[in-house]
């Protein structure tokens, strides 16, 4: 009734208080969501432009109609008859309500149709319009548009056209067929190929259609036209594909305009995307020198510097950007990561304490489950056990995958603890809740096979490689373990081979592959997988391994060198020990 009390009523009866034309329906329009982003919403019609219509019975009747047809679902009736009724009375806000009932059915044709006959009935409507473009956009009908896109461009000031250009651009980038929405673009701004912002503009409409060449070209002559110009220059770094090239590019336009902070930011940012982690910093040195107080320069010395390993300068800019943070909170910065990072930091320098401090200030997130976990692990390693399992207690996740985390690190934190029983309990509890959790059942395979229950280890491991057949990782435990006791070769071999043909460069694979070989006697291919998987990653166990091979082929002085150098990087390795043990070796 709202809808029909708000059309225009017969002189006598109209309050002096003006109503809205046609109320929006209370139910909530489909719209899609590519039209939510491309649309804005704008305002009903001013009722000076709208056409005088009494609230005769006959309309008052068929809009009754129109809302009891969309209220109960029936679209159809609710559409044609509101369009009727717009073509009856000339009034748009019948178009537009038309449009509503469309697009809550999902019907874009029909809701187009709506739109133009709204747009005919209220040519300067600017809602109108809008909607028409951004149906445009999605539709065959794109020449449509053309006329508008002009006419707005001649229409507006000369200082606000460039934005308008790259409203346009960012725009027709969007249509179906992007070859014929450049096409538009570079017709609509032709009159305007004089000015440097035209040529950016169509910069970036060659760029959103894959054309490169074509937007490195038009970059090059706004920039030759107006070499000051720091959108021209991040432009031409934007379309050069080359980083190494764009870079160059930047220097040469700061070594001409040091000030320039955008240019500065993005040379800086390309420097990293190339690993060149000493001339970034470098560059965000300088930028921090100019605004001493900028979160993100601040934010990206600090990982720099842990990069680079310079970890006391990297505490430096992170704890400046923390206490800055503190101070004036601003909720697009999560500052956990950064919290994170200190608490490594402090780790690596055996401060236990300051890094559970860190860790400490990590609120709710997504990174707080991991946060805690880690503070678990660090009251762990320093004898806290009851401490260490109160924080995991503490948490209590109700989704599977963080409670699956929890579970698995409370069973590590009892397995380094030599609580292998306790561990195997944790991770059984887990199972009975989740009984097919692929992560639950490797973690407690991995345990059984510590633990030598070894029928455990192969139930688990055959389950995950059932429910996860590209579970690279349960192919090479199982036919390792299998090797590592001499047991079932042949099928140690097919496992691990399996296992290498899913990921064919993974180091510990090649391990596995290569000890099989060797307890197959292949010796030469043990050493040359070995050798292969070594120089993927010098890993302590990979030299283990590697030495008894040689050891085994009489070349002993170069196997004690790998024992050796295995023993200084970690001297409390159970392989190792175990190895020289058995082979009675003093390396």
């Amino acid at each position: 009734m709202s809808a029909c009390a708000s059309m225009t009523a017969p002189p006598a009866a109209q309050s002096e208080k003006s109503e809205t034309v046609v109320a929006t329906p209370k139910q909530r329009i489909a719209t899609p969501a590519q039209l939510r982003r491309m649309l804005q919403t704008g305002q009903t019609e001013s009722a000076a432009t709208l056409p005088p219509v009494a609230l005769s019975p006959d309309i008052l009747y068929k809009l009754l109609t129109v809302e009891i047809a969309a209220q109960r679902g029936d679209w159809k009736t609710a559409y044609v008859a509101s369009m009727a009724m717009a073509q009856q009375t000339r009034d748009p806000r019948l178009a537009q309500r038309a449009m509503e009932i469309a697009l809550s059915a999902k019907r874009h044709d029909e809701a187009l149709a709506a739109i133009r006959v709204w747009r005919t009935l209220a040519p300067d409507s600017e809602q109108a319009t809008q909607y028409f473009l951004g149906f445009v956009m999605l539709s065959d009908s794109l020449a449509e548009a053309g006329p508008i896109f002009a006419q707005r461009l001649q229409d507006i000031p000369a200082a606000s056209r460039t934005m308008l250009m790259f409203q346009i651009q960012r725009l027709l980038a969007r249509t179906k067929d992007k070859a014929a929405g450049f096409a538009m673009l570079e017709q609509v701004l032709t009159p305007y190929l004089a000015t440097p912002e035209t040529r950016l503009v169509l910069a970036q409409g060659a760029l959103a259609i894959g054309d490169s060449d074509r937007a490195r070209q038009e970059a090059l002559a706004a920039q030759a036209a107006k070499p000051e110009s720091e959108l021209a220059a991040l432009t031409v770094a934007l379309v050069t594909t080359d980083k190494a090239e764009a870079s160059k590019s930047l220097i040469a336009y700061l070594d001409s305009y040091p000030k320039a902070r955008e240019a500065r930011l993005a040379l800086a940012r390309l420097l990293v995307e190339q690993k060149q982690y000493g001339e970034a910093r470098s560059q965000f040195e300088l930028l921090l020198k100019d605004q001493p107080q900028d979160l993100t320069t601040l934010y990206a010395l600090g990982v720099l510097s842990a990069q680079t390993r310079d970890n006391p300068a990297a505490e430096k800019y992170l704890g400046s950007y923390l206490d800055l943070l503190s101070a004036r909170p601003d909720e697009e910065r999560d500052p956990s990561q950064a919290l994170l990072l200190m608490s490594q930091l402090a780790e690596e320098r055996k401060d236990t304490e300051a890094a559970l401090k860190w860790l400490a200030q990590i609120d709710p997130g997504e990174a707080y489950v991991g946060a805690q976990i880690r503070r678990a692990q660090l009251l762990a390693s320093r004898g806290d056990l009851i401490g260490a399992r109160k924080v995991l207690l503490d948490l209590n996740p109700q989704e599977e995958r963080e409670q699956t985390q929890v579970l698995i690190a409370e069973a590590q934190i009892l397995r380094d603890a030599g609580r292998l029983p306790d561990a195997l309990a944790v991770l059984d509890s887990g199972l009975r809740r989740y009984p097919n959790n692929v992560d639950l059942l490797y973690d407690q395979a991995m345990l059984a096979e510590k633990a030598n229950q070894l029928g455990l280890m192969e139930r688990n491991l055959r389950k995950v490689i059932a429910q996860a057949p590209k579970n690279q990782h349960a192919y090479n435990a199982l036919g390792y373990s299998l090797a590592d006791r001499n047991m079932r070769l042949p099928e140690a071999f097919a496992l691990i081979g399996k296992a290498l043909a899913l990921a064919p460069e993974d180091p510990f694979i090649l391990d596995s592959m290569g000890w099989v070989q060797f307890r197959m006697g292949r010796l030469k291919e043990a050493e040359d997988t070995l050798r292969r998987a070594f120089a993927l990653r010098p890993d302590v166990e990979i030299a283990v391994h590697l030495g008894e091979v040689l050891w085994v082929k009489g070349q002993k002085e170069d196997a004690q060198k790998f024992w050796r150098d295995a023993r200084i990087k970690d001297p409390q390795n159970d392989t190792l020990k175990n190895t020289l043990i058995r082979l009675q070796v003093q390396p």
